[in-house]
């Protein structure tokens, strides 16, 4: 391990062990046996510090999403997303605390790229006629909802004591975006059948379809999975 990546764990470490979550510059050298010289030519400073280990963790992070390979059922792979989510947060709960934190300056361009791995699987499960709203729509339902509950047990512990508590608020969620299992082989409901050939259209090839036509059509798809009753007002 090189020495940028001792002083980030080291730093990590310190912040997960520190009651007011601060860390001095002189902690981490003193941790890893290096003097000040060596913190300020890698990364500036303590903020330059504090940012890169948010960078670290969201490599972590994002390592665990881009290694998961999909399965035959991405209902299945959405509950594994979530639940790898929470147990990042309560694995690293200090520098999660920092990659989620609403007083970032700016948020980080992996966020950005969580959010969209966890849109490919809903893109997946809208084309098994699994789901019931737009997968943009159902990603940021179901990334705000995972955050809270990962930020509930890292920052309060003592008072979300209850181990089901992010099973059973991940349950509900995927209920309310969900077409149940039973239901989905006999669902026609509009909005679903637009979803899910939208998504067919996404990911597959075009088949006879122009691009123009195809645009035209994912338009008129999206009308349709918004507002499925607008159908028959027309």
């Amino acid at each position: 391990m090189d020495v940028r990546t001792q002083m980030l764990e080291a730093a990590e470490k310190l912040l997960d062990e520190s009651p007011d979550r601060d860390v001095s510059t002189r902690a981490v050298c003193d941790a890893v046996g290096v003097g000040a010289p060596v913190l300020y030519r890698l990364f500036g400073d303590k903020n330059g510090l504090l940012s890169a280990v948010v960078d670290h963790g969201f490599d972590r992070y994002l390592a665990v999403k881009r290694a998961a390979r999909p399965s035959d059922d991405p209902v299945a792979d959405l509950r594994e997303g979530w639940d790898t989510h929470v147990a990042f947060a309560v694995a690293h709960p200090a520098v999660y605390r920092m990659m989620f934190s609403p007083s970032l300056a700016e948020v980080p361009g992996a966020a950005k790229e969580a959010l969209r791995l966890l849109r490919e699987v809903l893109v997946r499960c809208a084309a098994a006629g699994r789901l019931r709203v737009d997968p943009d729509a159902a990603a940021q339902a179901v990334m705000s909802a995972n955050i809270g509950v990962a930020l509930s047990l890292v920052t309060q512990p003592e008072t979300y004591r209850d181990p089901e508590l992010s099973h059973r608020v991940r349950d509900a969620v995927h209920a309310a975006l969900l077409v149940d299992d039973a239901a989905a082989p006999g669902d026609t409901s509009l909005a679903t059948a637009a979803l899910r050939l939208s998504a067919l259209l996404t990911t597959g090839r075009p088949g006879a379809l122009t691009e123009a036509e195809r645009a035209l059509l994912l338009q008129w798809l999206a009308a349709l999975a918004k507002d499925p009753g607008e159908l028959t007002s027309r």
